[in-house]
C-alpha cells in the first residue's frame, strides 16, 4: 500500500505543478495587461484597396443584415465586401448580390473556414487587394475601423488584430460571454502587445496582407481552429501581428449554455489539436531564438479557465481531509490567484453594471458546460459545428 500511497501522492503534485504553471502564467500577463498602449494610427498617405470577407455557412439571415452594415462602412480608399458562402440558399444569394456585395461560393464534403478563405482568396488574385479583413458573418465593424487597419499597414505591418467586443449582453450567459472575452483581450492579446509579443488571432476582426494571406491558406491544411493555425505559420515566419486595443469590431455573445458548450467544443478540440501537433517542435524553435513560437505553444498547454476554476475549488474541498499531495494553503493560494488574475483582467465599466452580478450565477453552468465540452472534442472532427448565430444591434453602452 505504500507504494499506491506514493503513486497518489506523486499525481497531486503533478497536477499541483501543472496548475502553477497554469496560474503563473495568467497572472504574469494580467498584471503587464494593466500598463497602456500607444492609440492607433489612421494617418495615411495610401489607402489601400481591401477585400472584406465575410466566410459564411448556412447562415441566410444574419448575414443580410451584417452586410448591409458593412456595406456603409465610411472607407476613405475602395473596398469590397465578398461573401464566402458555403450553404446558403438561392435567394439569400441573389439578395447579397443585389445589394452590392460579392458572392463567392463554394461546395466541400467537409467544410471548414480555411478551405472556404483558401478558394476566396485565389479567386481574389490579380484583382488589386492589398490587403484582406476576415469578420464573422454577425461582425460589425467600429468606427474608422478600416482607416485604422490602413494606418497599420501603412507602418509596414503584415498582419494586424484589432480588438473585438460584446455586441450584445442582453442575458445573463451574454454578459458572462462578453467578460470572457474581454479578459482574453486583456490576457492574450494587450498584454503581449505590451511586452512586443504577438497576440493571438481570435478568427475575426483581424488584416493581412493579401499575398501573404492567401500564401498562409494555401498551406494551412484541414483544421477546425484555422486561427490557431495561422498563428503558428505567422510565427514560424518571425512576423510580429499588431494588435490595435482601441480598435473595435462587435460580435454577438452567446446566450444559452447548449450554443456555448457547442462553440467551446470545437476550441477545445482546436486546442488539443495543436498541442500534439506543436508541443514538441515549440521546444526546438526556442532553441533557435523563437520565443513567439515557443510562447504560442506555450498557450495550448493552459486549461480552459473555467475548467480550472471548478478544478481548483474542488482541489480546495478535497484538502481539508486528503493527506496527500499539497496542503490546503497551497490549493487556496492558487484559487485566490486564479480569482484575483480574472478580477484585474475584467474592464472597469463591468463592474458598475448590475447585470454583471447577476451574471456570475451562470458560472457554474458554463463550469458544467466546459465538462461536456472537453468530453465531446471528438465531434469536432466529424463535423464544422458552426456557431449559430442572429441579427443583434450594438449596444449604445458598447459603442
Amino acid at each position: 500500500m505504500e507504494i499506491v500511497y506514493s503513486i497518489i501522492d506523486i499525481l497531486f503534485w503533478v497536477l499541483g505543478i501543472y496548475l502553477v504553471f497554469n496560474c503563473v502564467y495568467l497572472a504574469f500577463f494580467a498584471i503587464v495587461g494593466l500598463f497602456p498602449l500607444p492609440k492607433s494610427k489612421k494617418q495615411a498617405v495610401h489607402y489601400r484597396k481591401i477585400a472584406v470577407l465575410f466566410p459564411t455557412y448556412q447562415e441566410n439571415v444574419v448575414i443580410i443584415d451584417s452586410v448591409k452594415t458593412a456595406l456603409k462602412h465610411q472607407y476613405n480608399g475602395n473596398f469590397e465586401v465578398v461573401v464566402i458562402a458555403d450553404g446558403l440558399q438561392q435567394e439569400t444569394l441573389l439578395t447579397l448580390r443585389e445589394l452590392g456585395a460579392r458572392v463567392i461560393e463554394v461546395f466541400f464534403e467537409k467544410s471548414t473556414k480555411g478551405k472556404a478563405m483558401q478558394f476566396a482568396m485565389n479567386q481574389l488574385e490579380g484583382e488589386g487587394f492589398e490587403f484582406a479583413v476576415v469578420l464573422d458573418v454577425d461582425n460589425i465593424m467600429g468606427d474608422d475601423y478600416l482607416n485604422y487597419i490602413n494606418g497599420a499597414f501603412e507602418q509596414g505591418r503584415r498582419v494586424v488584430q484589432a480588438h473585438r467586443v460584446a455586441k450584445n449582453m442582453d442575458s445573463s450567459f451574454a454578459f458572462l460571454d462578453a467578460c470572457n472575452e474581454e479578459v482574453n483581450n486583456h490576457l492574450f492579446r494587450k498584454s503581449h502587445a505590451v511586452l512586443g509579443l504577438s497576440p493571438a488571432l481570435i478568427g475575426s476582426g483581424m488584416a493581412f496582407e493579401f499575398a501573404y494571406f492567401r500564401n498562409l491558406l494555401n498551406n494551412i491544411g484541414e483544421t477546425v481552429g484555422e486561427d490557431k493555425q495561422l498563428d503558428f505559420m505567422i510565427a514560424k515566419d518571425k512576423v510580429n501581428i499588431a494588435y490595435l486595443n482601441d480598435v473595435y469590431v462587435y460580435d454577438e455573445k452567446i446566450e444559452n449554455a447548449k450554443v456555448f458548450t457547442k462553440q467551446r467544443t470545437r476550441w477545445i478540440a482546436s486546442q488539443v489539436e495543436f498541442l500534439k501537433k506543436y508541443a514538441f517542435e515549440g521546444f526546438v524553435q526556442l532553441f533557435k531564438g523563437n520565443v513567439e513560437f515557443f510562447n504560442k505553444t506555450l498557450l495550448t498547454f493552459l486549461g480552459p479557465r473555467m475548467l480550472l476554476l471548478a478544478l481548483l475549488f474542488l482541489l480546495v474541498a478535497q484538502s481539508f481531509f486528503n493527506p496527500f499531495g499539497p496542503s490546503k494553503e497551497f490549493w487556496i493560494g492558487l484559487f485566490i490567484s486564479l480569482c484575483l488574475t480574472l478580477i484585474i483582467s475584467i474592464p472597469r465599466r463591468f463592474y458598475a453594471d448590475k447585470r454583471m452580478y447577476v451574471a456570475l450565477f451562470q458560472i457554474p453552468r458554463a463550469m458544467w458546460g466546459m465538462v461536456v465540452a472537453l468530453l465531446s472534442i471528438g465531434k469536432a472532427k466529424k463535423s464544422f459545428m458552426a456557431t449559430p448565430h442572429s441579427s443583434k444591434p450594438v449596444e449604445k453602452e458598447n459603442r
